[in-house]
């Protein structure tokens, strides 16, 4: 079984910054994958960044490329999503993931197995 943590969610003002960071316990193997992902009200929830526990590569939507930083501490069993030059439209519940299935890491959330609870995020402009 996988528990996943979120927090670090809160408000902001636009061009400001915020470090999200989710704690695992359970299985944490290198070959898993972890995501952050985010829904908005009346959207579907969307891809936002992805690593596998190995950190041997990083995946971003395009949307926060360049703006957001995914990554992780294995000795604490949590990854981090570092969101700098905040949007308005970066609000949402961020979400973190954990995918055990082998293979190419995803960026569709109905193939992650295990989700947080979610933390709020707010950008006002």
């Amino acid at each position: 079984q996988v528990q996943l943590v979120e927090s670090g969610g809160g408000l902001v003002q636009a061009g400001g910054s915020l470090r999200l960071s989710c704690a695992a316990s359970g299985r944490t193997f290198t070959s898993y994958a972890v995501g952050w992902f985010r829904q908005a009200p009346g959207k579907e929830r969307e891809f936002v960044a992805a690593m596998r526990w190995s950190g041997s590569s990083t995946y971003y939507a395009d949307s926060v490329k360049g703006r957001f930083t995914i990554s992780r501490d294995t000795a604490k069993n949590t990854v981090y999503l570092q969101m700098n030059s905040l949007k308005p439209e970066d609000t949402a519940v961020y979400y973190c993931a954990q995918d055990e299935h082998i293979g190419a890491v995803s960026r569709i959330a109905r193939a992650y197995d295990y989700w947080g609870q979610g933390t709020q995020v707010t950008v006002s402009s």
